[in-house]
């Protein structure tokens, strides 16, 4: 731990603004002398009490609950002071700077103590302790932030999967496995003159087959949830009034952009956040691909193209009434060649038809999905296509949140494992590079829960919580 780990700290730990209650919480070694100087009392330990908390003259600045978490049965695994008041930010900025003002006073002869000097917590300091005291591992420490930033029902859910431990148990039982076997080529290279081969006889190879089928079935769960976290990035592109806005706000189910039949109405991008079967999709709707004079439109036309480059998923949206004339069909299929040139042929162009209720004599026979964004005909086909293209399978069971890193992370310990299957393969002068890898997937199984990790990684992570959490 560093030394600042040491430092008793508070913070207000309720969303900023006005609010029916507040909290102000203080995580430390030895509070009970704070405590004491500042109510005149000791605090039973997890029982709420209620009384004034009084100001330098003894005047109350508010009255409410204190609850007092003697170490290490609390959240940070620390004492833990919590205090319960009215949820004006005057309010409990006075109860902060109160608080700090105690601690930095000796307790004097009824103590014999000096109160610990409070400092202002950083972003996500009370979950760090808890993760660096052993409380939370720091797949569980993610997962609170994800709850809090939920944005579906399945996120919510899913987050509180992961922080009930679902993920770190999987994580946990994955490398046993891998810890086992490892041992037994240990055994192998001390002792290479018995004579019997540990590797055949524990069945090596059996083992690291099954280690692999684990490892693919909790990948896939991972990627799941990391979809869940994270959500899709969908931009619609297309040329002028081919109907883009159209469909954002039925995607939405609200006037989010305006539309009318004037070409280049859209002049920025229009961002709005949707949920499919619980997964985030964050829609984009921008302005009409075409060739502009006006600075104004270009403008809203680079900017499309920049979103488009870091979607996951493009819907290129055609007019089915114009889709036969020779110069809109011409600039489709210009726009279909920038669109491979931008993106490649890695992230997924679903061809949307739209405006379906006009033209129900002529409709194409192209691949994609044809609708009607007036009438919503053909929605439910959009976001099932949607939904194929971002690699969604909806759960036979429930599914824990994870990460982008745990993703990674997964994906290495594969490919370690790969190496160690071919190494094992070969002659006993390789079991040497057979230990390595496993080792190397340990270590990265360990990254996740964070039994392996470095202080830049807990600072990354730590520093995108809010302040009080």
């Amino acid at each position: 731990m560093l030394s600042r780990h040491h430092d008793p700290v508070i913070a207000i730990a309720t969303a900023p603004g006005r609010g029916a209650v507040g909290i102000v919480r203080v995580s430390g070694q030895n509070l009970a002398p704070l405590v004491r100087t500042w109510f005149g009392r000791d605090l039973r330990a997890r029982e709420a009490t209620y009384l004034p908390f009084p100001d330098a003259n003894g005047s109350p600045i508010d009255q409410g609950l204190a609850l007092y978490f003697p170490a290490p049965h609390s959240f940070t695994g620390e004492d833990v002071l919590e205090l319960q008041a009215h949820g004006g930010p005057v309010v409990l900025q006075l109860l902060v700077a109160r608080c700090l003002t105690v601690a930095q006073k000796e307790a004097g002869p009824a103590t014999g103590a000096l109160l610990p000097r409070l400092r202002l917590a950083q972003p996500g300091e009370f979950t760090e302790r808890a993760f660096l005291n052993d409380k939370i591992d720091l797949a569980q420490a993610e997962a609170i932030a994800d709850l809090i930033d939920a944005s579906t029902e399945a996120a919510a859910r899913s987050a509180t999967a992961s922080l009930s431990g679902a993920f770190s148990n999987q994580v946990s039982t994955l490398r046993d496995a891998l810890v086992r076997l490892r041992m037994l080529v240990e055994a192998t290279l001390d002792f290479p003159e018995e004579e019997i081969d540990f590797l055949q006889r524990a069945d090596a190879h059996g083992q690291l087959v099954r280690l692999q089928a684990a490892l693919q079935a909790l990948q896939q769960q991972a990627t799941q949830g990391a979809l869940l976290r994270e959500g899709i990035q969908v931009v619609i592109a297309g040329q002028p009034n081919a109907g883009k806005s159209s469909l954002l706000n039925a995607l939405a189910g609200a006037e989010l952009a305006i539309v009318t039949p004037i070409a280049g109405t859209t002049r920025d991008k229009v961002e709005q956040t949707i949920q499919i079967e619980g997964v985030p999709v964050h829609v984009v709707d921008t302005a009409g691909l075409r060739e502009s004079e006006d600075a104004v439109e270009k403008i809203g036309i680079e900017r499309a193209w920049g979103a488009i480059e870091g979607a996951d998923a493009v819907l290129f949206l055609h007019d089915l009434t114009r889709c036969t004339a020779p110069d809109y069909a011409a600039a489709d299929v210009q726009i279909a060649s920038q669109l491979v040139q931008k993106i490649g042929r890695q992230v997924p162009v679903i061809d949307v038809w739209n405006k379906a209720d006009a033209v129900a004599d002529a409709l194409p026979m192209a691949p994609g999905v044809l609708l009607s964004a007036k009438t919503g005909a053909g929605l439910d086909a959009l976001r099932a296509a949607l939904l194929q293209a971002a690699g969604w399978q909806a759960p036979a069971g429930g599914l824990f949140m994870a990460r982008t890193r745990h993703v990674q992370a997964l994906r290495r310990v594969d490919a370690h494992l790969m190496e160690a299957v071919a190494h094992l393969a070969q002659s006993a002068q390789a079991l040497d590079l057979l230990a390595e890898e496993l080792r190397l997937a340990q270590n990265a199984l360990n990254e996740i829960t964070g039994a392996f990790s470095s202080d830049d990684l807990l600072g990354v992570i730590f520093s995108s919580f809010c302040i009080g959490k």
